[in-house]
């Protein structure tokens, strides 16, 4: 499953997309493992036929089970939540017996108690039931457009139980014969490619019948209702579809392609083809996550899907091929083979993760994967040094602690963790690992334990240590580096925290793969607890991660520092700049080193030919804007100084050609973006003049330009333009041009209109999936965050009424902006007082945010205006 959402905003109103992360308890209670089911009775095969009713938000079903139980007994226990029972029996040996039903609607379970005890070996259990549609976004429910009601499924983790009764774990594989009887207009796709189409039952019906599937745990189980249209395509012999709503199957065919490429690209790098006759990727109107891996029936949000090739934005493009490469890695990793339990979920989403950026950098090298990795790896190093993180593997339990168990860790640091092995051991021998490893454990579960053994083995190196010491521990490693001497480097190695205040896990250690810069490649060694040295090559310049691909901070000393500064341009790749970025980042937060310091960095790498590079290097710039500076003039005279650096950069650029590569177009728009941000005028005008060219005709202007100055515009805005953007997202049929329109109504810096905004966000005008977003984007900008605050607290009601099961979290998580006590301390009142489910650990890590920022300005703040002062003593009335 793939989270998160594409926002089209600029760098200072980014809200902070990342999930909520959990700290699992790693003693549950006792109680709570009751939550399992017992495996004395093991599902094989699932026959399953439901009849929808979208008018009515409705289903009836029809299943049977079949069923090894182990040994004699009168009750059967599985899964089953918001499901009503007709009637249920068993047939063993030739006998059939019907059973009383028993519900436990706290541990979403139903068991069946019989007459007579069942003997030991098959039976198959018969089922009669009926649920309802409903407007969760889970389970099996309803999805609306303006024309019509469709019915679909998004069942991770735990909610398969609320379409069919199941045994609803992972490690219960079975195939699975589905059936849908629907409208006779509409049709309807699973995990299988239909094999019947009959009329009936009744009239204006028919009954689809899809072919078998492969053993499978029940949470990658789909079905979708309604009138889809779809591209269709080939690769491999596998049939590919990209479908979606009837006014959309023109954004389909872009999908196609890339499923096509990524399809040719799997099968050769896991050396096992895909095991499905067809695969489906469709996309539904509503849907919470970004995407879902159902087994040959991948589920997206619009957003991530769909797409016109001649008009889309570079980032959008980038995006929609990431997330399907994500989902199809998971037909191998997580789908045939399977994780026991969710507290590995890490080796489904953290290796999906990884992977999806290597058939996507093979296709686009221009596209520059490599760094969008590398900035990718710096922001969760940031994530894990939090005063509160988790482990890799933790333990859960109970539906809400598995939902938790989604998020920054599972994703980022699991991939980023696979990524410093693979740097480790050669690219060609994990991959040989991977294929090891799957082939191993085909339709079946497997372990953390499994993995890396196959890696060990393949590999002959000590992969078991090193991943079993960073999956076991929390935390991010810093690496102190003393300066190289007879070809030897002393090293000391501790957790490290963003916060200078936090003393804790001073004891922790890890084995780790350090590899150190040589002319063309790389050495690397493994630094074990107890070492306090390692061999450092003779290099001309001593840098200790090489490639940027380490789960370490680096701290040098002043002397190796200042070389490596001097040099980063021309010694280092771009990855390993932002990788150095991101180092000299961490010591401003965590005071070993000055804002001045690093804004001087800013400086240095502003002529950098990679727009990532620009992009991390400015992203301490906005914190510095937003979270360091306190008062306004010293926020006008870092805008002063950000336009006296960037202006000739953006000028020597000169205007945007049809020539242009895809990292021109990026660096163009990213340097707008700063400009407008910073108030320059010319920019501003430009802004505007763009916006409502764009608005009336998005072909007439370069879509990743465009985006970027009506975002500029949006900010700068007045009503006209506000009127315009929400008849874009009312009207148009272009998911990415609709929800860039609706995300930046939220930008407005014109408080009539933050408040329209608001208002806007809580009607019926905007979908469930999306409302959270749109009042946590104002809480996260300083302008408006005041203004928002007051508005959700007195408006509450309606707010809470628009939130999803899991999108509580992403407004909480927003109130982090606040950066005074006054503000953590209504934050915590308000929400002591009005509880949000599933969202404790948000509220917590929201807290820990606001107390960073205080920490951050009262440390940072004395040294930034020194800095300020005393380039207006360099640059004279430059600053002013």
């Amino acid at each position: 499953m793939k989270f998160g959402c594409r926002l089209l905003l600029t760098e200072t109103v980014k809200f902070a997309a990342t999930l909520t992360l959990s700290l699992l308890a790693l003693n549950s209670a006792p109680g709570l493992l009751a939550q399992r089911l017992p495996s004395s009775v093991l599902p094989e095969h699932y026959a399953l036929t439901l009849s929808p009713d979208l008018q009515t938000a409705t289903f009836s079903g029809v299943e049977s089970i079949d069923v090894q139980i182990a040994q004699p007994t009168s009750t059967i226990t599985l899964n089953a939540a918001e499901i009503a029972f007709q009637s249920v029996a068993i047939k063993a040996t030739g006998k059939e017996q019907k059973a009383a039903v028993t519900l436990d609607p706290a541990k979403e379970q139903a068991t069946f108690t019989f007459p007579e005890r069942i003997p030991a070996g098959k039976a198959s259990l018969s089922i009669t039931f009926a649920g309802i549609l409903n407007n969760e976004l889970r389970g099996f429910y309803l999805s609306k457009t303006k024309r019509r009601n469709y019915g679909v499924t998004q069942f991770e983790p735990t909610d398969a139980r609320r379409a069919f009764p199941s045994f609803d774990e992972p490690s219960f594989k079975a195939t699975f014969d589905i059936s849908l009887a629907v409208d006779s207009g509409d049709t309807a796709i699973s995990n299988g490619a239909i094999e019947s189409d009959t009329p009936g039952p009744g009239p204006g019906k028919h009954t689809l019948r899809f072919s078998t599937t492969p053993k499978m745990s029940t949470y990658l189980v789909a079905f979708l209702v309604g009138d889809f249209k779809c591209s269709e395509g080939g690769q491999d012999g596998v049939a590919i579809r990209v479908c979606a709503t009837p006014d959309k199957v023109a954004l389909t065919p872009y999908g196609v392609k890339v499923a096509k490429y990524v399809m040719r690209y799997f099968n050769n790098y896991f050396g096992i083809p895909y095991p499905l006759k067809k695969l489906d990727l469709i996309a539904v109107p509503d849907f919470e996550a970004g995407a879902m891996e159902n087994f040959g029936a991948i589920t997206y949000r619009e957003t991530d899907l769909l797409i016109d090739e001649k008009t889309a934005s570079v980032s959008s493009k980038k995006e929609v091929d990431l997330v399907i490469a994500h989902e199809m890695a998971h037909q191998w990793f997580g789908d045939l083979v399977t994780m026991q339990w969710w507290d590995n979920i890490w080796l489904n989403e953290g290796f999906a993760t990884w992977m999806e950026n290597k058939p996507v950098a093979t296709e686009h090298p221009e596209w520059n994967i490599d760094q969008t990795v590398a900035s990718g790896l710096a922001d969760t190093l940031n994530l894990d040094a939090q005063p509160t993180t988790r482990a890799i593997r933790a333990r859960a339990d109970t539906p809400d602690e598995i939902n938790q168990m989604f998020d920054g860790i599972a994703y980022g640091k699991a991939s980023d963790v696979l990524l410093s092995v693979e740097n480790y051991v050669g690219e060609e021998t994990f991959r040989q690992g991977v294929h090891n490893y799957l082939a191993a454990h085909l339709y079946a579960n497997a372990t953390a334990e499994d993995f890396w053994s196959a890696l060990s083995t393949t590999s002959h190196k000590p992969v078991d240590k090193i991943m079993t010491s960073l999956i076991a521990q929390p935390g991010v490693p810093i690496i102190t580096f003393g300066d190289p001497s007879g070809g030897k480097v002393a090293v000391t190695q501790r957790r490290f925290f963003l916060s200078p205040s936090i003393q804790t896990g001073a004891n922790q250690r890890w084995t780790l793969p350090v590899c150190f810069k040589q002319e063309g490649t790389q050495d690397c060694a493994v630094l074990t607890p107890d070492a306090t040295t390692l061999n450092a090559p003779a290099s001309a310049l001593f840098f200790a991660n090489a490639g940027g691909k380490g789960y370490y901070r680096s701290a040098y000393s002043p002397v190796a520092f200042d070389s490596i500064l001097a040099r980063v341009e021309s010694s280092l790749t771009p990855a390993e700049r932002i990788s150095f970025i991101g180092d000299a980042w961490a010591q401003v937060r965590a005071n070993k080193s000055s804002i001045g310091r690093y804004l001087d960095l800013v400086a240095a790498v502003k002529d950098d030919p990679n727009a990532d590079v620009l992009t991390s290097a400015l992203g301490g710039y906005a914190a510095a804007y937003t979270r360091i500076a306190a008062s306004s003039a010293e926020k006008s005279a870092l805008q002063a100084w950000v336009r006296s650096t960037f202006e000739p950069v953006y000028a020597r650029l000169g205007p945007p050609s049809d020539s242009d590569s895809p990292n021109t177009l990026e660096i163009r728009s990213t340097l707008f973006e700063t400009l407008g941000n910073a108030k320059d005028s010319a920019v501003l005008a430009e802004a505007r003049d763009i916006a409502y060219k764009y608005i009336a005709d998005p072909a007439s202007v370069e879509e990743t330009f465009a985006q970027t100055a009506l975002a500029v515009a949006a900010r700068n805005g007045d009503a006209a333009l506000f009127d315009k953007l929400q008849k874009v997202y009312e009207t148009s049929t272009d998911p990415e041009i609709q929800i860039g329109a609706l995300r930046l109504l939220a930008v407005f810096e014109d408080p009539t209109l933050v408040n329209r905004a608001l208002d806007y966000a809580i009607s019926d005008k905007v979908r469930n999936q999306d409302a959270a977003i749109q009042l946590a984007i104002p809480l996260e900008i300083d302008h408006s965050r005041d203004q928002a605050w007051k508005y959700i607290q007195s408006h509450w009601d309606r707010v809470q009424a628009q939130l999803t099961t899991n999108s509580g979290s992403i407004l909480i998580g927003s109130t982090s902006g606040f950066c005074s006590a006054s503000g953590r301390e209504d934050v915590e009142r308000f929400f002591a007082a009005h509880k949000v489910a599933a969202s404790g650990q948000s509220l917590k890590h929201a807290i820990e945010h606001i107390d960073g920022c205080i920490e951050l300005r009262s440390l940072q703040e004395p040294q930034l205006k020194a800095w300020l002062a005393s380039q207006r003593s360099v640059s004279g009335a430059a600053m002013h």
